[in-house]
């Protein structure tokens, strides 16, 4: 089976800085999909950022020049470097993939289980 763990998340100031970490595991064939969404208090979970073979998108406007999305050596990881934090982006920051289990499965979606980022003004 795959799963994804994420850390990372706390309590920091505005403007500083967080990395989030997201580890994939288990029997992967191929991760065609990795990213970052976050959902705020009362609102809806939105794309932060994701990274393809194509390349790596901030899919968000509020956080391009600020967030900088990357992937691992082997591949099988995915951070989120979020500098210059505001109070706006406080939210539950969830890891995401579409991943090709190592079998003969279907192409599958992954979640992970959230981490807390709060930042205070």
């Amino acid at each position: 089976q795959v799963q994804l763990v994420e850390s990372g998340g706390g309590l920091v100031q505005a403007g500083g800085s967080l990395r989030l970490s997201c580890a994939a595991a288990g029997n992967i064939f191929r991760i065609n999909v990795m990213g970052w969404y976050r959902q705020a208090p009362g609102k809806q979970r939105e794309l932060v950022a994701h990274s393809t073979d194509s390349g790596t998108t901030n899919d968000a406007d509020s956080v391009k020049g600020r967030f900088t999305i990357s992937r691992g050596n082997a591949g099988n990881t995915v951070y989120l470097q979020m500098n210059s934090l505001k109070p706006e982006d406080t939210a539950d920051y969830y890891c995401h993939a579409l991943i090709v289990p190592y079998s003969h499965s279907p192409l599958m979606t992954y979640w992970g289980q959230g981490t807390q980022v709060t930042v205070s003004s």
